[in-house]
């Protein structure tokens, strides 16, 4: 950006049940991969108190520190924000609005998983991510 130009960048919004687990593994891999070239939230349709260690364990191992966030609840101002709704599980909970691009990704629930699955379950979310990332013009394959 120079001057008075700003670069619009697109926002991501993660949604899933709980935003313990699925939504924010994806906010943290989207906001390491894509950098300041895109926004990135998550949230919740039913919050928990707190992330799912074995999500933190596995996210730090590929260099996301997600130990300092905590569940968000989801609002109608948070799915207003957004260009994409990206949901994982969170069924009707979600607020439709028009203009806005859902998507919803079928992944599996790492609540109560060994950290084998999470991993698993994060490397599926990236495959996810680092697509999105190409569709969304911010890097080539």
């Amino acid at each position: 950006m120079t001057g008075d130009q700003t670069e619009r960048v697109p926002t991501v919004l993660f949604v899933c049940i709980h935003n313990a687990g699925r939504s924010q593994m994806a906010a943290g891999l989207l906001a390491k991969l894509g950098g300041n070239r895109v926004a990135v939230r998550s949230a919740g349709s039913n919050p928990a108190e707190r992330l799912n260690p074995a999500v933190i364990v596995a996210m730090r191992q590929v260099g996301v520190d997600l130990s300092a966030e905590s569940p968000k609840a989801l609002t109608d101002e948070a799915v207003q924000a957004a260009d994409m709704v990206i949901t994982m599980g969170c069924g009707d909970a979600c607020p439709i609005y028009p203009g806005k691009r859902y998507l919803d990704w079928d992944v599996a629930d790492p609540a109560g998983k060994p950290l084998a699955v999470v991993r698993l379950i994060r490397s599926d979310i990236e495959q996810r991510v680092r697509a999105l990332l190409i569709e969304l013009g911010v890097f080539a394959p």
